[in-house]
């Protein structure tokens, strides 16, 4: 009984390791890629933005999601991925008013997103 107890207890503890090092993984990647974001955004907004720059977040976002795809759905990912697309072609064409939308959009999912895999009792039941 001691020996059961003592085995679920440890399960327990490695599951809940496990998924606060998922957790916060994927929340610093996020919060990374959101600083980024924020910048690009500035620099839209002031249209001083261009397409190098826009590329430049885009290419990282690439090296980012190469990790991310162990922790988080495909969907997730290609939800950024098809916002950051049309951000960069957005910039490229100097369409700052369309690319600023598509950036707030980005943003909110870099706060949102990370939420979605914390261990919390809203994501558990």
């Amino acid at each position: 009984m001691v020996k059961s107890l003592t085995a679920i207890g440890v399960a327990f503890l490695l599951l809940f390791g496990a998924a606060m090092f998922e957790w916060y993984f994927v929340n610093s990647q996020f919060n990374a890629f959101g600083e980024e974001l924020y910048t690009l955004y500035q620099k839209a907004d002031d249209e001083t933005a261009n397409g190098e720059d826009a590329k430049a977040v885009q290419a990282s976002w690439e090296n980012r999601k190469e990790k991310l795809h162990v922790w988080i759905p495909h969907n997730d990912i290609s939800r950024v991925d098809d916002y950051m697309s049309e951000t960069v072609r957005l910039i490229a064409e100097k369409n700052y008013g369309l690319a600023l939308s598509k950036l707030e959009i980005l943003i909110h999912l870099t706060k949102c997103l990370p939420d979605t895999y914390k261990p919390a009792l809203e994501n558990i039941f």
